[in-house]
């Protein structure tokens, strides 16, 4: 047998050596790279929602730490509660016996630092339209030609759904939505309240109902 393979030590055992073990790990990430990964398996593939394509989320370009997944997780708060950690960029939809979903978000700047503490999902909303506030067409003035409104669609800010935060019966003006921007996920970006995949807000949506109670944390 080749001696980069098998050698022997003082005690006359043989072994792999450290060489051969780093050829065989350099193989075996190899052999899981991107395009292994099954996108539309985990739920990540194209899908057409309403008559808009959303495309499959690229993974040599994303992080699949950020993927969705279901973990431990201790908490004070009643399964179907919806937990937002604003400094972690996670969100999290708990479950029984100490479970959770867990979602990566993107995270406001400015917005999603306005809000905190308990509300309840008064509205949902499919493709929902979006109008930028003043202080947004302020920032970034190219928001100006959607003061009016800007219909649902692949290029509209909150993405394939919108879950509208309540207190005491009156909106927050607080959403979790989806994104056209995949790449912000994880991450602090320029403008917006909480932002998901457009794959993980349809799968969120599908889980929650109105009046499910939402606690944001800062």
């Amino acid at each position: 047998m080749s001696r980069h393979f098998i050698r022997s030590n003082a005690s006359g055992r043989s072994g792999f050596s450290r060489r051969s073990f780093l050829i065989g790990l350099s193989s075996l990430l190899a052999s899981c790279s991107a395009s292994d990964f099954d996108v539309t398996q985990q739920g990540y593939g194209e899908t057409v929602d309403r008559a808009h394509r959303i495309p499959a989320v690229d993974f040599t370009e994303f992080d699949r730490s950020l993927l969705r997944s279901t973990v431990r997780y201790a908490s004070p708060y009643r399964p179907g509660t919806v937990v937002v950690d604003v400094a972690n960029r996670r969100l999290y939809l708990v479950g029984k016996n100490g479970s959770a979903i867990r979602y990566a978000v993107g995270v406001g700047r400015e917005e999603a630092l306005n809000f905190r503490g308990s509300a309840v999902i008064g509205r949902k909303s499919e493709w929902p339209s979006w109008t930028p506030t003043a202080t947004m067409i302020e920032r970034i003035p190219r928001y100006a030609r959607y003061a009016g409104g800007m219909p649902g669609g692949l290029g509209n800010p909150l993405g394939a759904r919108a879950l509208y935060l309540y207190r005491d019966g009156q909106d927050t003006y607080f959403r979790i939505h989806g994104t056209n921007e995949p790449n912000s996920i994880g991450k602090a970006v320029s403008s917006g309240c909480i932002r998901l995949l457009n794959q993980d807000i349809v799968d969120l949506y599908k889980r929650v109902p109105l009046g499910a109670p939402v606690m944001v944390l800062q």
